[in-house]
């Protein structure tokens, strides 16, 4: 991972960076004690109907495993299905020896402060990982929950899809309601071997003050899959995340999907970067963004490093109700016979469709709704049915608190 100038990159993104500098010294890190739980059923249901919106489910409904931290404590993990560990990272790193051939191997620990602190002031995070040749259809939960105001949140996760298995992740970050401002820095690290198939969807459900700052690359081998859907509808102060993936083996494959809605007060700087490095690799980048009177900067970096490759990114904007959208596609092919493509568009809601459907008997909010709706609609193929029914959920909510 370290063939590519990560200096001119780190450079790149600190210019290109949206939003306050965050002053990691007006937040707290101590540790914030939570008892250990048995069951998910000893939740609180303040904290099971925050949870729920992120899509986590304390009945663990369709689900194969669990994990739940409130605040830096790890209070819950298990695993429901053989082949699949789920377990808290601190503990991983005391009784496993082969979490070192991970931690830290993609991630800089230099990469910028938050990356830094992360390493210094780990407070948890999980490792989760399908065993060679297992199918975990039903997908695992993960959560990480803030719970107390202020608190700057810590955590360093690793998702590991053995050679020819199958594993889907959804990961749901919450604030509880009373909870306004605090800071998340969350370090996650995909690996996905030979022929395995990974399904990673994050929903994001922060407060108004949340400061979020995740740092996440992955690798992807030899006909391996990586699909990474990410969800962020509800207002935050600032966000900055920039996902990358290296495709390192032939055929291999990586797809973005992302939806987003820049509320009043919120600044997104989202997007996606994926290196094609070996033949017969593909890549696509889809966004989906609503800026209902926040700013939204969504991003796309698509690389080409070999001969044969295949390459798609797809960043479309709505203007609701006013606020900033700015897509910045790129891509960089550096050798001949590259095949790479993109479009962007940044609109409004034409009021020919509005008028369309108001004809046939909706009203104009109702109208409104089902064109919003629809916009937000993203086929994302390879996707198990629990996991669209999630993110369908969150659709469903979003669009009728917005409009």
């Amino acid at each position: 991972m370290r063939d590519v100038d990560e200096r001119a990159l780190k450079a790149k993104e600190k210019k290109a960076a949206l939003g306050p500098d965050v002053d990691l010294s007006t937040f707290t890190a101590e540790p914030v004690k939570h008892g250990a739980l048995d069951s998910l059923s000893q939740l609180s249901d303040e904290d099971r109907k925050q949870m729920i919106k992120a899509g986590i489910d304390a009945q663990e409904t369709g689900r194969s495993g669990s994990y739940i931290q409130m605040d830096t404590a790890a209070i819950f993990s298990r695993s429901k299905q053989e082949g699949l560990e789920v377990i808290p990272i601190k503990r991983a790193l005391k009784e496993c020896d082969w979490i070192h051939d991970y931690y830290w191997k993609l991630v800089s620990v230099d990469a910028d402060k938050y990356t830094a602190k992360a390493q210094l002031e780990l407070h948890d995070g999980y490792v989760i990982r399908a065993l060679p040749g297992s199918r975990v259809i039903y997908p695992v939960q993960a959560c990480l929950y803030l719970d107390k105001e202020n608190l700057s949140q810590y955590v360093h996760n690793l998702i590991i899809a053995e050679e020819g298995s199958e594993l889907h992740v959804i990961t749901g970050c919450a604030a509880a309601p009373h909870l306004r401002r605090g800071l998340h820095v969350g370090i996650s690290e995909f690996f996905v071997k030979k022929n395995a198939k990974l399904s990673f969807t994050m929903i994001h459900h922060w407060a108004e003050e949340m400061m979020v700052r995740p740092r996440s690359v992955g690798m992807v081998e030899e006909g391996g899959l990586f699909l990474n859907n990410y969800i962020c509808m509800k207002p935050v102060k600032s966000l900055q995340m920039y996902p990358t993936i290296h495709l390192v083996g032939k055929g291999a494959v990586s797809r973005f999907y992302s939806l987003l809605v820049g509320n009043p007060g919120s600044e997104l700087d989202v997007g996606g970067r994926v290196f094609l490095k070996a033949e017969d690799t593909r890549a696509e980048i889809v966004a989906r963004a609503i800026s209902n009177g926040g700013t939204i900067i969504s991003r796309g970096d698509l690389v080409g490093e070999v001969p044969g490759i295949k390459a798609h990114l797809e960043c479309r904007g709505l203007i609701l109700k006013g606020g900033v959208i700015h897509a910045i596609p790129e891509l960089r092919g550096t050798v001949d016979g590259v095949e790479m493509s993109h479009e962007a568009a940044v609109g409004k809601i034409a009021q020919e469709e509005i008028l369309y459907l108001m004809s046939r008997g909706l009203t104009e909010d109702e109208a409104t709704s089902t064109i919003v709706r629809g916009f937000l609609s993203v086929d994302i193929p390879g996707l198990p049915a629990g996991l669209k029914a999630e993110i369908d959920r969150a659709v469903d909510q979003t669009e009728k608190e917005m409009i």
